[in-house]
């Protein structure tokens, strides 16, 4: 069997793209016929669709969001269990409302009109829809369980999302504070401080150390300001270069796990990911072995990716989860406890997801109160910085008084 592109007409006269799996090229026009298609081109392809010709969407291809994919997941998980699939991706495709979503779901849907299962339609858009998403789909269409299936997904991305929305939300006010902090100190030195200095230059008196201090910073900064940039600039290029080396990377990475608050913050956000992960597959009955492999893939971080990798690699050759975890000394000693006893009671996908619930819970206080923190902390080191330059201008002018006084 193989795959065959084709541009066709219905009976309406619309374009109709897609592929077809046949044996021969008279077998897939035979199929096309047989849907009421008139075959104006049909070649051997990959199986993917073909977007019309000099069509804008070919050019502006995009995937869908997280939040988008946790929401066709919730919605394709409830209809699926009260009309037949072809009929719910129809529906679902016709109440989205951008035009990028309702391509996207138009070419699985096509792909399943074909007779392809939805797995194999998913893999039509695969930037939209991970591996391991449509390993777990492929899964349950094997086994009869997809609705299940999909309600766990769908609960899985939902938490996902939740997470990241939090972490997003608590990191909005910090990031704009300093933002907003750094403003005004540049604002200071840049505009304020110079016309300030402007006032003591016929004094004739040495000025104090801090304010021929911060008149240098002055000067440096209204003058050199561009430079400043530039070779920010171009730090952060060399150090994302450099950090394109795997090696360096990993050391890197190494380093970043052992820092108090942010490696703390990245191991219990991978750990309770990976533990919701896995979770969801052993509770859908697939591989514990195919959905680490799955998972690793995902990692950013170097040192985490490779303790992942070492774990697939010994529950391959026989060992058991909570060991492996336990071996690779990156993960809680709760999650590995956790893990054992549901290996060792059977309910391995239960104790994963208390796994779960309890890292998130132990993630969202640990950052609610790290960020409660670190608030104050940017509100006192901007009062410090502007108590300097307002303490920088008002020590000439008490100089001048009390030389004005002994005269």
């Amino acid at each position: 069997m193989s795959d065959y592109d084709y541009l066709a007409l219905d009976t309406a006269g619309r374009e109709r793209r897609g592929s077809v799996k046949a044996a021969t090229v008279e077998d897939a026009r035979a199929a096309l016929g047989a849907r009421k298609l008139f075959v104006v081109k049909l070649e051997r392809g990959t199986g993917a669709a073909t977007p019309p010709l000099l069509s804008r969407r070919a050019l502006l291809r995009k995937k869908l969001t997280a939040k988008q994919l946790a929401l066709f997941t919730r919605q394709l998980a409830t209809l699926v269990q009260v009309s037949p699939l072809e009929e719910s991706l129809r529906t679902i495709a016709r109440q989205a409302e951008q035009e990028m979503v309702r391509r996207v779901l138009d070419s699985v849907h096509g792909g399943v009109v074909e007779g392809r299962r939805l797995s194999e339609a998913m893999g039509r858009e695969r930037t939209s829809f991970p591996p391991l998403y449509r390993a777990m789909v492929s899964a349950g269409e094997s086994s009869g369980t997809l609705p299940q299936i999909l309600e766990r997904m769908a609960d899985l991305l939902e938490r996902q999302a939740e997470v990241r929305g939090k972490v997003m939300s608590a990191l909005a006010y910090p990031v704009i504070l300093a933002i907003v902090a750094t403003f005004v100190v540049f604002a200071l030195m840049i505009f304020v401080v110079p016309k300030v200095v402007e006032q003591f230059e016929d004094v004739g008196q040495a000025l104090p150390l801090l304010t021929r201090i911060v008149i240098a910073l002055s000067e440096f900064l209204g003058n050199w300001w561009w430079a400043l940039l530039l070779a920010l600039i171009g730090v952060g290029l060399l150090i994302g270069r450099a950090l394109q080396d795997e090696a360096l990377r990993l050391r890197f990475d190494r380093r970043l796990l052992r820092l108090p608050l942010i490696g703390r913050l990245i191991r219990d956000l991978h750990a309770a990911r990976m533990a919701r992960t896995l979770s969801t597959m052993v509770g859908s009955r697939l591989p514990l072995l195919e959905g680490l492999k799955l998972t690793t893939q995902t990692v950013h971080n170097r040192a985490l990716r490779q303790a992942s990798e070492e774990i697939t690699e010994a529950i391959r050759t026989g060992g058991s989860l909570s060991a492996a975890l336990k071996r690779a000394g990156v993960f809680p000693p709760l999650l590995v406890y956790l893990a054992a006893s549901g290996e060792a009671s059977g309910k391995l996908d239960i104790m994963l997801e208390r796994a779960a619930d309890y890292l998130e819970r132990e993630f969202d206080s640990f950052t609610s109160a790290a960020l409660s923190l670190l608030e104050p902390a940017i509100i006192v080191i901007m009062g410090a910085i502007v108590a300097v330059i307002v303490l920088a201008i008002l020590l000439p002018i008490l100089q001048l008084d009390t030389l004005a006084s002994g005269v």
